[in-house]
Formats: structure tokens, sequence, C-alpha cells
């Protein structure tokens, strides 16, 4: 269990980088009126992907430790609320407003991230 552990760990930083780089693009995009394409939608399925993986691995880590104790099944829960609500963007997915889109999706991702920065905070003590 130490590899999914260690793995679980890992992959944290990359949804993280993910996350700010989806932030910063759709920022931008939002700033400049850009149209949302499918780079975008690329970028956001990706961190999406990402969070799913580390959620599964999670869940592995999980039922293989068990459900004793309490900071892992906030953490848990944490997650499981950041997991909803990553794929809540499929509700504006076919709108034809970009604005919409990159705002809504920057929110979505800005709130996302900070559930996983709780989440890692109660079961870690801290973030780093």
């Amino acid at each position: 269990m130490d590899i999914v552990r260690t793995i679980h760990g890992e992959v944290r930083w990359l949804v993280a980088i993910v996350a700010i780089i989806v932030i910063v693009k759709f920022a931008i995009g939002l700033i400049q009126k850009s149209e949302y394409k499918s780079m975008d939608r690329g970028l956001m399925s990706g961190l999406v992907g990402l969070i799913d993986i580390n959620f599964l691995l999670g869940l592995i880590l999980l039922f293989s430790l068990g459900f004793d104790s309490r900071t892992r099944l906030e953490h848990a829960g944490t997650m499981f609320v950041a997991v909803l609500l990553a794929h809540s963007n499929a509700a504006w997915r076919k709108s034809e407003d970009s604005a919409k889109k990159f705002r809504n999706n920057l929110i979505l991702v800005i709130v996302v991230l900070a559930l996983v920065f709780a989440g890692v905070t109660v079961i870690r003590g801290g973030f780093f």
C-alpha cells in the first residue's frame, strides 16, 4: 500500500499544477473575451480526470487502511464533494456562450482547488 499512498500523494501536485494552469488560462480567456476552444475543454477534462484518478487511489487506501480514523473520513468526504463539483461542469458544457463557460469553470476550479487544499490539510496537518 505504500506505493499507492506515494502515488496518491504525488498526484495531488499534478492536480494543483493543472488547476493553476486552468485558472490562469480561463482568467485570460475571460478577460480577453476569447472563444472557448477544444483545448480549453481538454484542459478541464484533464483536470477532472486527474481528480478522478486520485479519488480512486484514495478510495483504495481508505478501504485497505480502514474507516477507523476521523481525519481519514473527513478527508474522504471533502474530496468526494470536490469530485462531485469537478464533474458539475457538464451542466454548461453545451452552452454556446464562451464567457459563461470561462466564468463558471474558473469559479468551479477555484472552489475545487480550495476543497482539495482543505482536504489535504485535514489529513496531513498542512498542505506541504
